[in-house]
């Protein structure tokens, strides 16, 4: 059989195949009222689609914790009942096509607070649409972002509790997976990075003090998500900082991310999304197929902790390569699900596996 199309185990919960789909904003919820944040109609047909189209796993966009947590105003959230009700509707049909449903439970950080990318994605200030983005340090993320608030420490304990709160209610909503963001320039990955991180509290400083956060987050989720469960963990390998400079305290490195991943394993994490880069805005990134790969297989190789891969894979072939190749145990595609909503099944056709394909679409196997 071909790997693309062996089910996937991970504590108690089988994943049928491993083509997965990555988290992707869709920028698309209400702003303002109690309908803020809540999916709709539009996020309920895009993600029906892809279940139909027979992806194994979906990662339900970056939903933030917290409306402060939002990148843009018109992100999902996953901070009251409104919203746990919305995201029922939308498991409940996922999990009738066979597909794992899950969610990557995120915080923007000093990203905050900026428009829809089709507009512009320019940080809203003085708007009622706007707020105060925070951070580790009050190092904006771009010369035409604002100073975001530091931290104190008492405001980190308690997003780490607004996370274990969005886990709750995410089980609630009908997940089985729970991702916590800690890439693309982002909060937690905020703390990471040196170059983000200027702090010289418990929290900043030392490799042990940049990661305090994150393992705090995971410890904070693990202890409310049910032991039979899996958890993800997204990382940016890299900040493709160091890669154009020989001072290491320019950035997150991947030794940072193999030496991380360790010690995530350590703390429940079941799998480690591995991506690269979002916490510079010009950073010099060398993108091509399947470029970000060979971060994922160094932590798989270096730490045995399981990886999915992301990054310009757009190819069955490609894909299957790269887990018979022993790269990676699963496949995260982004935009070419977007053009394609059944890659997984013309993946299926091409390689000769199988996957769920429903009654009403048998006459076009």
């Amino acid at each position: 059989m071909s790997a693309l199309f062996e089910p996937y185990t991970l504590r108690s919960l089988t994943i049928p195949n491993r083509i997965w789909m990555a988290p992707m904003c869709q920028y698309s919820a209400e702003v303002f009222g109690p309908n803020a944040g809540v999916a709709h109609d539009w996020h309920f047909a895009h993600y029906a689609a892809r279940a139909a189209g027979g992806t194994g796993l979906i990662l339900v966009e970056a939903t933030a914790v917290s409306p402060e947590g939002r990148i843009s105003p018109a992100d999902l959230g996953i901070w009251n009942d409104r919203q746990v009700e919305a995201f029922r509707r939308i498991t409940a049909f996922l999990e009738g096509q066979g597909t794992v449903p899950g969610i990557q439970l995120a915080h923007a950080g000093r990203k905050g607070s900026t428009d829809r990318p089709w507009r512009g994605g320019a940080p809203i200030v003085a708007d009622p649409e706007a707020w105060q983005p925070v951070a580790p340090s009050p190092v904006p993320y771009d010369e035409d972002h604002p100073v975001p608030a530091e931290l104190t420490t008492g405001q980190i304990a308690e997003i780490a509790g607004q996370f274990a709160d969005a886990a709750r209610r995410a089980l609630a909503a009908g997940f089985k997976v729970a991702e916590i963001h800690g890439a693309h320039g982002y909060l937690i990955g905020e703390f990471l990075s040196p170059h983000s991180n200027r702090r010289t509290d418990e929290y900043g400083g030392s490799f042990e003090n940049r990661t305090r956060f994150a393992l705090e987050v995971v410890d904070a989720v693990r202890a409310v998500w049910p032991e039979e469960l899996p958890l993800f963990f997204r990382i940016s390998a890299t900040d493709w900082l160091t890669e154009n400079t020989e001072d290491e305290r320019d950035g997150w490195t991947a030794d940072d991310t193999v030496r991380l991943a360790r010690e995530l394993k350590a703390h429940g994490v079941d799998l480690l999304d591995v991506s690269t880069g979002g916490l510079a805005p010009r950073a010099r990134i060398p993108v091509g197929p399947g470029y970000q790969v060979p971060f994922a297989e160094r932590v798989r190789t270096e730490t045995g902790l399981p990886v999915a891969a992301v990054g310009l894979i757009t190819d069955p072939v490609q894909a299957e390569k790269i887990l018979a190749d022993g790269q990676a145990d699963a496949v995260l595609l982004g935009r070419e699900l977007l053009r394609n909503p059944s890659f997984a099944r013309h993946a299926a056709r091409e390689l000769g596996g199988e996957v769920h394909t429903p009654q009403q679409y048998h006459r076009a196997v």
